[in-house]
């Protein structure tokens, strides 16, 4: 054999080892980096739906928390008892005209409206709109609330109203009740769909994501092309079917569900969904990505590559190394871009954010190091130790426990056994002794491959005036407006709580009526039966702590719920109140005795919940009464 073939098949050799290794090389690369992109497209998902949850739930928390508090003002349902003999008069609609013309600025809401049940009326900041009637199909969501058993829903519909261009708009609509718990009228307030339209299309420029409002029965309510009055159907349209029941089944408040369709339905396709659920409209967020343009990209470049090595043979080592290295600097300048994004989208939504290594109980990084050092947390001290640290250093002592117990290493492996891999806890915190303020963490657990250890990231982010508003509402809307004592719904709620969280103790359910109240009214007015009522109620509240669970659940009919040591602290008690309760009444020039029967049931022997609860004390009160009134009696068997 010549020099020259043994040259030519040597040479030919090395190339095809060259080749075989290049090969072997950019396939291996190709695979890291794809499965670097998998994993990049489900954390930027993740995050853009955690920013678009929080975005609409505080969009959505304001119109529904404004609905039912005028769905409980006394205003709207005294005008509404007086609409009957006041057809024909223009000056009636005036006032109403202002409220909700009130309510309209105040709120900045596109649409603010009362329809009377009795009329028909259909009414807005602008008068008398029109008149509601079954025989119109535009009116069927009126009549399919007025037969269902909730108390406020929303629809997708054209807005009718003189001068709204028949808008697609997101109506909150909620009932209002009279006192004997029949629905007298609905009110509501509607937010334009192109307003969320382009918040969703926001995200859907800035992150390269799809995301969608839909019904419980998969039809898209607001998307940013889409609403509700186009009755699209998500997952036909996007061929998610396979995976239709996970989502629509996952109603876990404040966390998600994350997963890859299969691809495998009719027409269907590989991509990332998450999903949450948003109790306050009774809707799912979907936010989808299909693996994007960056993988599109990878297989393109290796497409490029290997075309490229036909000719690198020529000029082996030289157009392999340039041809790897510009391969390795393109791919790492788009991770680079995806990654800038999700750290500027992250930066926006949190305050600060620290890794830990759950695995090895310490800290992951330099700077959660140095968070822990600046609270005196001596340098290598496990995670869990640390945890202790803060929490005695930062937070609230009422939320401390459940802090610790939250982000405890056990607790996080616990969860992340379970696949749920987000965490959140709101709690008091306080940084420099200047006060309390509200904080929410959010974490993150997921398996670390570089070290093959279970990490968290932690994200903490200032949550103080969104949570004071939150709270400050929710107490608005479970308080009576004239005594300032907890409403019907909100007595039931904290009294099923107390029996829920502490099942052992001894408890006392009383009932109290203001005897002969209608007399009161009768002789003197309503004006006076209404100071009746407040005086009644705060000498009522003198006699017990602020603990103590009081509410208002009738017109003249009061509820107290107090933890008791026996019967006879119970009856010192009931007589103590019978007595301060026997007062004289003056108001202006009338005058007025009050007295109260009082009808009582003990927890555990005369029932175990509200309603057994309260319809044996409502049998002990009819007893009060039948023995002469101003008086007490205990429910016996």
């Amino acid at each position: 054999m010549s020099k020259k073939n043994i040259l030519i098949k040597t040479n030919i050799l090395v190339c095809l080892i060259i080749l075989a290794g290049f090969l072997l090389t950019a396939i291996l690369s190709y695979r890291a980096n794809y499965s670097s992109a998998l994993e990049n497209v489900e954390q930027i998902t993740d995050l853009t739906s955690e920013g678009i949850y929080y975005q609409l739930s505080t969009i959505f928390t304001k119109p529904v928390n404004v609905s039912l508090t005028m769905a409980n003002d006394s205003f709207l349902k005294n005008y509404l008892a007086r609409e009957a003999g006041r057809l024909e008069d223009d000056s009636y609609i005036e006032p109403l005209k202002e409220y909700l013309g009130a309510y309209q600025k105040k709120y900045g809401f596109d649409s603010v409206f009362l329809i009377s049940t009795a009329s028909g009326r259909y009414y807005n900041f602008q008068g008398l709109d029109r008149i509601l009637t079954r025989d119109n199909p535009e009116n069927v969501w009126y009549y399919a609330m007025l037969e269902d058993s909730e108390d406020y829903s929303l629809n997708v519909d054209n807005d009718e109203v003189v001068n709204a261009n028949n808008d697609i708009t997101i109506f909150v609509n909620c009932k209002i009740y009279d006192e004997k718990d029949n629905t007298i009228g609905i009110i509501g307030v509607g937010l334009r769909v192109d307003y969320l339209q382009t918040i969703l299309r926001e995200y859907q420029n800035d992150f390269d994501v799809n995301a969608y409002l839909i019904n419980e029965q998969g039809m898209i309510e607001v998307s940013s092309e889409h609403s509700g009055y186009e009755h699209l159907n998500l997952f036909e349209e996007n061929g998610l079917t396979d995976i239709r029941d996970e989502l629509l089944g996952w109603k876990e408040e404040g966390t998600s569900k994350s997963l890859w369709s299969s691809g495998s339905a009719p027409s269907g396709k590989r991509a990332y969904v998450v999903a949450r659920y948003i109790p306050e409209i009774s809707w799912h967020l979907i936010v989808e990505q299909d693996p994007p343009s960056l993988i599109a990209k990878l297989r393109q470049q290796l497409y490029h590559t290997a075309v490229a090595i036909a000719a690198i043979l020529l000029i082996i080592l030289f157009v392999i190394g340039f041809v790897i290295g510009k391969f390795n600097k393109h791919i790492l300048r788009l991770t680079q871009e995806k990654e800038e994004a999700f750290r500027k989208a992250t930066e926006q939504l949190y305050d600060n954010i620290y890794e830990l290594n759950i695995t090895q109980n310490r800290a992951a990084g330099v700077s959660t190091q140095r968070y822990f050092e600046s609270l005196g947390v001596p340098a290598n001290t496990p995670y869990d130790k640390a945890l202790r640290v803060i929490a005695e250093k930062q937070i609230k002592e009422e939320y401390r426990e459940g802090y610790i117990s939250m982000f405890s290493p056990e607790n996080v492996m616990k969860n992340y056994r379970s696949n749920n891999t987000h965490l959140q806890y709101d709690f008091m915190i306080s940084l420099d002794d200047s006060g309390y303020f509200w904080m929410r963490i959010d974490a993150y657990i997921y398996l670390c491959t570089e070290d093959h250890s279970i990490h968290m990231f932690t994200y903490r982010k200032n949550i103080d005036a969104e949570k004071r508003h939150e709270l400050k509402t929710e107490k608005k809307i479970q308080t009576d407006e004239m005594t300032g004592l907890l409403n019907k719904t909100a007595t039931r709620q904290h009294i099923s709580a107390a029996l829920t969280l502490n099942p052992e103790k001894k408890y006392a359910f009383f009932i109290l009526d203001i005897d002969n109240f209608k007399q009161a009214n009768d002789l003197h007015g309503h004006d006076f039966g209404d100071y009746v009522i407040i005086r009644f109620t705060d000498i009522m509240k003198s006699n017990f702590r602020n603990d103590d669970i009081l509410g208002r659940i009738g017109g003249d009919e009061f509820v107290v719920f107090i933890p008791v040591n026996d019967m006879e602290s119970t009856i010192a008690k009931a007589e103590l109140l019978v007595s301060s309760l026997r007062q004289t009444c003056s108001y202006h020039s009338s005058s007025w005795n009050i007295t109260s029967s009082i009808g009582i049931a003990l927890y555990p022997d005369a029932g175990t919940d509200f309603d057994t609860l309260y319809k044996n004390a409502d049998t002990a009160l009819y007893e009060s009464k039948r023995l002469g009134k101003n008086r007490y009696s205990f429910f016996r068997e």
